[in-house]
């Protein structure tokens, strides 16, 4: 991942097809960007974008929040987009402020819904 921006997409599971649609209006500015996700939506992303460059990690319950919060410890992230539902308790919910503090912790962008990301993807690739 060194030398090429690199975005972390994460979405629970009632926001999976907002973030697959989401990456489908915004193909063109993902493209500038090394794409890594969490299992579900990285394979929800890729269906929706298949010329996209998607490094899948394990699904957010299994560790993957973890390996993207260990990347983004290690300066590998750059900014983190997070569709967030927050009428659905989740189980791994520790795991997502977790995630969080760390994205707030070493400063980079991150956007919980999709207003914010898409101003971001907007602001950023310029």
């Amino acid at each position: 991942m060194a030398g090429s921006k690199c975005i972390a997409l994460i979405a629970h599971d009632q926001k999976k097809d907002a973030m697959a649609e989401f990456a489908r209006r915004n193909q063109a500015a993902l493209a500038d960007w090394h794409v890594v996700a969490t299992g579900t939506t990285g394979g929800r992303v890729l269906d929706a974008c298949p010329d996209l460059k998607v490094t899948r990690l394990k699904s957010g319950p299994l560790g993957g929040d973890q390996q993207i919060g260990a990347l983004i410890a290690t300066g590998e992230i750059d900014m983190l987009i997070f569709f967030i539902d927050p009428l659905t308790p989740m189980p791994h919910d520790v795991d997502v402020k977790a995630l969080t503090r760390l994205a707030v912790l070493y400063d980079i962008p991150m956007a919980l819904n999709e207003s914010t990301a898409e101003r971001l993807i907007k602001t950023l690739n310029h």
